[in-house]
């Protein structure tokens, strides 16, 4: 029986209208949150956003034609504007900017296109039966099969053909279908293989390999800076019986896009493209650190639901970033990740495995442009 594939189901009803919020997730019933307050701003306040996109579009010039030049000349400024939140009319652009997908799209052109029309996938049923489960809520997957749905599928399969390696992990759904809210589906496909591939920063594919040898690793260097930047809420950890495999994993193989309120999601996402995955180790921290009082009283049940369900209060960005850029993690996370390599006597991603890796994806699109 020949496999099916999305473009053989019929689109299901259209949902009936919600209320949505600013971004286009349908409101949850009698519900207040940060996105609320936004309602109420002054004229003022809508005018300095005004300012701060004129700005932004000042420092990028014309489609991203001056970035290069302003981020070598003023980096502290790209960072310290990029820390307080990119705005979000501009956030699809600058994200493949600080990404280098950019440069990625233009050196392959066609290549998305072959990938997603003419090759074939082993994973194609898995992301069939996973998609619907990647922002339910959110105005551009809600429909079964509807074009957002389709535009998930397309990207995912494409990249399960590009780097068949890794395949398809359904943690991936959730970072394609963020970028996909904020970019075509070629651009956010080529984020993803800047991501994973590491144009910029190091390499994400070890979260999704077999066996998630970089989430282990992560976890790893998590537990041991717990235990050093909050050794008394560490230390109830080990009592307890708690280790991060319990509640971090998703925040390293989603970069907080699965359960995180999405205003929050979305500047921790701005911070990680441009900085790396250092980011998610401080809001975790951070995070910890917050809630630190209220965790350390808890027992083994009541912690476990407390670390997955964490209070409003603690998500609000415009506290709990500049807690997180206080920590500083940089020459620890080295030393640990050093400290995992000898205890598992081999690199997490070894050179040899990352030139085969390079050498077959550089096979495939040089064969796709001849």
């Amino acid at each position: 029986m020949a496999k099916k594939r999305i473009d053989d189901y019929e689109p299901g009803p259209v949902p009936p209208p919600a209320p949505l919020d600013r971004f286009g997730f349908v409101k949850p019933e009698l519900s207040y949150s940060h996105d609320d307050s936004m309602k109420g701003r002054s004229a003022y306040e809508y005018e300095r956003e005004e300012r701060r996109v004129r700005k932004w579009r000042k420092m990028i010039g014309v489609g991203g034609s001056d970035w290069t030049y302003y981020v070598k000349r003023k980096p502290h400024v790209v960072k310290r504007r990029i820390r307080k939140g990119i705005p979000d009319c501009l956030r699809g652009l600058i994200w493949q900017l600080i990404s280098g997908s950019r440069d990625l799209l233009l050196m392959n052109p066609g290549v998305y296109e072959q990938l997603v029309i003419y090759e074939t996938s082993a994973s194609e049923l898995d992301i069939i039966r996973d998609i619907s489960r990647t922002f339910p809520s959110h105005v551009f997957f809600r429909q079964r099969h509807g074009p957002g749905q389709r535009s998930l599928y397309n990207v995912l399969k494409a990249y399960s053909v590009f780097d068949r390696e890794v395949g398809y992990v359904q943690g991936m759904g959730f970072l394609a279908g963020l970028l996909l809210l904020y970019m075509s589906e070629e651009d956010a496909f080529w984020l993803l293989v800047a991501l994973l591939k590491g144009a910029v920063h190091a390499p994400m594919e070890g979260l999704y390999l077999v066996g998630l040898p970089l989430v282990q690793q992560y976890l790893f260097q998590f537990d041991n800076l717990v235990r050093e930047y909050l050794p008394k809420l560490g230390e109830h950890f080990t009592q307890e019986m708690i280790n991060p495999s319990m509640y971090a994993s998703q925040w390293f193989i989603t970069v907080f896009s699965y359960s995180f309120p999405f205003h929050l999601a979305l500047r921790i996402w701005d911070v990680f493209l441009y900085e790396g995955v250092k980011i998610v180790f401080k809001v975790g921290l951070a995070l910890l650190k917050y809630c630190h009082d209220d965790l350390i009283k808890l027992p083994f049940e009541k912690l476990i639901y407390a670390l997955r369900n964490f209070p409003e209060d603690a998500m609000n960005p415009d506290t709990l970033l500049p807690m997180a850029y206080s920590i500083k993690v940089s020459k620890s996370l080295e030393e640990l990740k050093q400290d995992y390599e000898k205890k598992n006597q081999k690199p997490v991603q070894s050179t040899e495995f990352n030139e085969k890796q390079k050498q077959s994806q550089e096979r495939f699109l040089l064969s796709k442009r001849s």
